[in-house]
């Protein structure tokens, strides 16, 4: 293998698949893909990764173009593990950072880490759920260059803990390159994250993201320039995060809060409110919603409590 050079899976060859000549995939069939509902459990992968690949082997048959790339990144592969660590080795190699070594990197981080692979598991179910451009599972796995993004920080964020940082910051060099997501490997990420679009976005070293968060693109998490020590924004569970937003220096934006689109946060943003502007203003969330909004996605919710807000 020549240095930079996409792994590749083992020789055996794929089945040759029929071609369907209908106008969109089929459905999958029952007795492919499970009835029963999502894991409750995060840790249990096996339901989605049963649905990635059904949804691998309809797309095959139905574009043959893409058959030898689905079976060389899911259908070639055992598990979910296997098939993510290949797929990043495989996104993120260079001249100089072999595939195989990421590989081995990869996988060796998500066995002996199971909450990195229920981690993953939240975010697929996550990205399913709150984006209804997201075809399916599969295509998550495969192009949503956010989940790709978070994955591999999770990998480098192990990493930095090992005090292996100068492998961890090479990892995040290589992510910001082929993704354009800037994570710094310290930053602590919570499951269940949706990065939508996620082009842009960036994440100082001492911030941390709770659990079930969404964030548009070209949001920044980042430090104030002057501050030192613990000084970037902590996001807490289910809060929304808008395109273009910039939230900087050491601040709380509570549970369930939301951020408006191209708001400029300099203050703590109490649970279950909302901020908006530049420099932002506080409003009062939303009455009676029980469903957070990093899960609901309801970005406008707030317009009506807020005469001056223009689009």
């Amino acid at each position: 293998m020549t240095a930079g050079q996409p792994l590749r899976t083992e020789p055996a060859q794929p089945q040759r698949l029929r071609h369907h000549r209908g106008g969109s995939p089929p459905a999958l069939h029952a007795a492919v893909v499970p009835s029963y509902p999502p894991p409750e459990s995060d840790a249990d992968e096996s339901w989605v990764w049963s649905q990635i690949k059904a949804e691998a082997r309809r797309d095959a048959d139905a574009e043959p173009a893409l058959a030898s790339f689905l079976y060389a990144t899911v259908l070639s592969h055992p598990s979910l593990a296997r098939s993510l660590a290949f797929h990043l080795a495989n996104k993120l190699c260079s001249s100089t950072l072999l595939s195989t070594l990421l590989y081995d990197l990869f996988l060796a981080s998500l066995a002996a880490h199971p909450s990195l692979r229920a981690a993953a598991v939240a975010d697929l179910v996550a990205a399913r759920a709150r984006d209804p451009a997201c075809a399916g599972y599969a295509h998550c796995l495969l192009n949503y260059k956010g989940f790709l993004a978070v994955q591999a920080h999770r990998v480098a964020h192990v990493l930095w803990a090992q005090s292996r940082r100068a492998l961890a910051l090479a990892l995040q060099s290589r992510v910001a390159e082929v993704f354009a997501v800037d994570i710094h490997p310290a930053a602590a990420i919570g499951k269940g994250i949706l990065l939508d679009h996620a082009t842009g976005v960036v994440i100082g070293e001492t911030a941390v993201v709770g659990d079930n968060v969404s964030i548009l693109h070209h949001v920044t998490l980042g430090g104030t320039g002057k501050a030192v020590g613990d000084r970037h924004p902590k996001i807490g569970d289910g809060v929304l995060i808008g395109a273009g937003a910039t939230i900087l220096g050491n601040v709380t934006i509570g549970a369930g809060a939301k951020v408006g689109a191209g708001s400029v946060v300099l203050i703590d943003v109490p649970p279950r409110s909302t901020a908006v502007g530049n420099p932002a203003r506080l409003i009062g969330g939303k009455k009676g919603e029980d469903v957070m909004p990093g899960e609901s996605m309801d970005h406008t919710s707030f317009i009506q409590q807020w005469s001056d807000y223009t689009i």
